[in-house]
This record gives structure tokens, C-alpha cells and sequence, in this order.
């Protein structure tokens, strides 16, 4: 994983990923820098851009073992840690964001709670605001990651890679 340059506002930072194990490494890298406090993050991309790749990388850093799948057809996947929670949703299949409601999504919100969203804009209006933004994009190297931190939350997160929040 290697940062390639930033953003004209300074908020965004673009990451090269040339395979599957850099954008694992990129998901190590952002469970090591949680700082332990609710925070979603919204992962964008294609079909296959690597979204679930990068959950499977910061799971593992997080100590768990098991299967990590995107939980395309149950919606939500909640992981209990021994360092804290994380609730993995992928909305791909989400007819209607109030749909999010009952599933229980928000039982599933509060303190040490670490939300990652993929397909977020599916759930526009019922999801609570993103802290950190990833975008995952095909690239002439394999895949670009650009992180835009949103929130102080996130530029606590994303520091270590050299990314400030993108409204100051």
C-alpha cells in the first residue's frame, strides 16, 4: 500500500492497490488507528472493486478466525471483538432504506461500534452520517483507494496516513 499524492483540498488522500493483500493492509491499517468510538465508514466501488476485501483485512487485524463474506443477501453481518464491534453492511440488495430500520440497524449503533458500509447510498436517510468516505476504483496499477476523512473521528483514523478532515 502506497500513498500516491492528495487531494487539491487536502481532505483526500489516493492509495495504490495492487492486489488483494494491499487492500487487506489497507483494512489492517484502519483497525489499528480506530480510536475505539462509534464510526462509519462508506465504502464505494464497483461490483468486485474490493470493498469486502478490505472489511476481511481489518477483521483479521481485529483477531477474528472465521469466514469474512459480504453479507449481500442478509444485509447486515455483526461481528462482537474482543477490541470492540463492527457491523458489516452491504445494501447492494436494499429495496428501500427503511428497510435498515427493520433489520435493527439502529439496536446495532452506539459507542465502540465501528460501521462498514458498502453500497452506502442505498441507505441514504435512514444510515447515520459517514465519518470516513473510501472509494475503491479500478486503476492502471489494479485498484485506487481514495480515503476522505469527514469527520474528527475519521482524521483520528486516517492520521497515520496522512489524512486530515475534508471540512477544515
Amino acid at each position: 500500500m502506497t500513498v500516491m499524492k492528495d487531494s487539491p483540498d487536502g481532505g483526500s488522500r489516493r492509495t495504490a492497490l495492487p492486489d488483494a493483500a494491499a487492500t487487506e493492509a489497507l483494512g489492517a491499517a484502519l483497525w489499528r488507528s480506530w480510536p475505539g468510538g462509534q464510526c462509519v465508514v462508506l465504502l464505494d466501488g464497483d461490483l468486485g472493486a474490493g470493498k469486502t476485501t478490505l472489511v476481511r483485512g481489518l477483521l483479521r487485524a481485529a483477531g477474528h478466525d472465521g469466514a469474512v463474506r459480504s453479507p449481500t443477501y442478509t444485509l447486515m453481518e455483526p461481528y462482537e471483538l474482543t477490541a470492540g464491534r463492527v457491523v458489516h453492511l452491504d445494501l447492494y440488495r436494499l429495496a428501500d432504506a427503511e428497510e435498515l430500520e427493520y433489520l435493527g440497524l439502529r439496536d446495532e449503533l452506539g459507542p465502540g461500534t465501528l460501521i462498514l458500509v458498502e453500497w452506502p447510498e442505498r441507505g441514504r436517510g435512514v444510515l447515520p452520517a459517514g465519518d470516513l468516505h473510501i472509494a475503491l476504483a479500478d486503476a492502471n496499477h489494479g485498484r485506487e483507494a481514495t480515503l476522505t476523512a469527514l469527520t474528527p473521528v475519521a482524521a483520528v483514523m486516517a492520521h497515520p496516513m496522512g489524512i486530515s478532515p475534508s471540512d477544515q
